[in-house]
């Protein structure tokens, strides 16, 4: 039994929580999976038709954006409909959404497909993320809460494992969508687990929708990161389209938030970042996974383009990553404990800024080990930022709103992650064309736009032309590299910028003797 003096969860519920924990961790499972086979996916999907759908490197970022943006406009609301419906039913439905989305994805004939359909994969996924933390809240005491999230977000770790080795697998052996048809018996095997295991939970007093608030928010994060990654492909920021589109994002924003705070039932309610704690915790998920998906999206090219790494061994490659943060996900509360969530999570964003410098350092010989003590590394730097965080975000509001803290906290992450792919993606086209253009004035006119786009349009040309591209595979890797390096320095000055914020906000250890003190307090902060 727990040592609560009031326990709030049915006895019948508190003996099968671990079980429940598990089904949880599937359906996250699936949802974290396919950002992460696609990550492996991305090379062979940008190769020419038959072999891939030939995407630009800008669509590629769709592909991953749009998911990513429809996934954090639609976290609130879903969020808002778990507590008022009740959790497992916007779960099981969430699931079958993404299913069907997942099948479609893998038939998509076209890269203006495939963005669709990734979308209507977010409409699932939005349902499904911030539900599993909802029931996990409701199922464990508050006691065994810290180590039922860092459980839990060991899963995504797991995640992270399976699905570069699954994806790379998958590929040697059948076409670019097998990644996608993958999560379909994964779908049905949760959704009949959810239904024998998973409770049903609401909020008994559920807050109202608000449309107006998903739209300004959709409408604002597309309009910035279309912007963005606009100004990565042309190269040029002060392109007067580029201009117009990410000040009109900024402006729409700006209105969602200005609406949201006078709304008597906002999705976003502002109040809760008059605390500094839970503000500065939302900033950490947000930068950290800023720099790391900027980071994922060129270290794919890197592995695979410039090393020759096939998607299979590109996948393994990234297994000391997802082993760090399951080795060390369930275990950070431990050093929270003894250290504080200040130290802990500030030498976590310290470690994630040292290897994204690192990154600065490689080149097309760097020793491969290297490259996987740098992704441990990472690995241990994350599971030391997204434990303490986590738990600072769900114990910050009462146990009634756990979907809504956990739709902001996993909307910051894929806000940060949809703002890094887009700024970094941007970064690091910009870099790559400004290298590669003046090689490419042997080529065609027609050609020279297209090969500038990226290192895999640029290979794909070059091998088009037999013998006369040859010339343009050593300088594609030369600009490739140093765009890398730029693109990690960038990270790196992100990941610092997180550090600085979580040690001046987050708090420190607190004296044992104020701890049990404390904790009522931190129920209600930001309520």
């Amino acid at each position: 039994m727990t040592t609560s003096p009031a326990p709030r969860i049915p006895e019948a519920v508190h003996r099968r929580r671990w079980a429940i924990l598990g089904v949880l961790m599937l359906s996250l499972l699936i949802v974290v999976l396919d950002n992460s086979i696609l990550n492996v996916a991305i090379k062979t999907i940008a190769t020419p038709a038959p072999t891939g759908l030939g995407a630009t490197q800008s669509e590629i970022e769709w592909a991953i954006n749009s998911y990513t943006l429809v996934f954090a406009g639609l976290l609130f609301t879903a969020g808002l409909i778990g507590d008022r419906l009740g959790r497992k039913k916007v779960l099981l439905g969430g699931l079958v959404v993404f299913g069907i989305g997942s099948a479609l994805a893998a038939e998509s004939g076209s890269p203006g497909q495939l963005i669709t359909y990734r979308a209507v994969m977010a409409l699932g996924a939005a349902f499904v993320m911030p539900a599993t933390l909802a029931v996990l809240m409701n199922v464990f005491e508050r006691s065994e809460q810290p180590k039922a999230i860092g459980i839990w977000a060991g899963g995504v770790g797991l995640a992270i494992a399976i699905g570069p080795i699954t994806g790379g697998a998958l590929l040697d052996h059948f076409w670019w969508g097998s990644v996608f048809l993958i999560n379909v018996p994964i779908v049905l095997i949760a959704l009949a687990l959810m239904v024998w295991l998973v409770p049903d939970s609401r909020d008994p007093k559920p807050g109202r929708l608000d449309p107006v608030g998903v739209v300004l928010s959709v409408l604002g994060l597309v309009l910035l990161v279309y912007g963005i990654i606009k100004g990565g492909e042309l190269a040029d920021f002060t392109d007067a389209k580029v201009l117009a589109t990410i000040i009109a994002g900024v402006v729409v924003l700006i209105g969602f938030v200005v609406y949201e705070k006078r709304s008597d039932h906002p999705s976003l309610d502002v109040t809760y970042f008059r605390n500094k704690v839970f503000s500065a915790a939302m900033a950490a998920i947000a930068l950290v996974f800023f720099a790391l998906m900027g980071v994922t999206f060129f270290g794919v090219f890197y592995t695979q383009s410039v090393r020759g790494y096939s998607p299979l061994e590109s996948g393994l490659l990234m297994l000391p990553l997802a082993a760090a943060q399951m080795i060390f996900a369930p275990r950070a509360r431990l050093l929270v404990d003894r250290f504080g969530n200040r130290a802990t999570t500030t030498a976590g964003m310290l470690l994630i800024a040292g290897t994204l410098a690192a990154f600065a350092g490689f080149e097309a010989d760097t020793p491969i080990w290297l490259l996987e003590v740098v992704f441990f590394l990472m690995g241990t730097g994350m599971a030391h930022i997204m434990t303490p965080t986590s738990v600072v975000i769900m114990q910050a509001l009462p146990r009634e709103k756990a979907g809504s803290a956990s739709a902001l906290s996993n909307t910051f992450r894929q806000v940060g992650g949809a703002l890094g792919i887009a700024v970094l993606g941007s970064v690091l086209a910009t870099s790559y064309r400004n290298g590669i253009e003046g090689r490419l004035g042997a080529l065609p006119p027609g050609l020279r736009d297209t090969a500038g786009e990226s290192i895999e349009a640029t290979l794909g040309i070059a091998e088009k032309l037999g013998p006369r591209g040859q010339a343009l595979v050593t300088p594609a890797y030369d600009a490739f590299l140093h765009a890398m390096h730029v693109t990690a320095l960038w990270g790196t000055g992100v990941a610092l910028i997180g550090a600085v914020v979580v040690a001046v906000f987050l708090p420190g250890k607190a004296p044992a003797a104020e701890a049990g003190e404390r904790e009522p307090e931190l129920i209600s902060t930001g309520d």
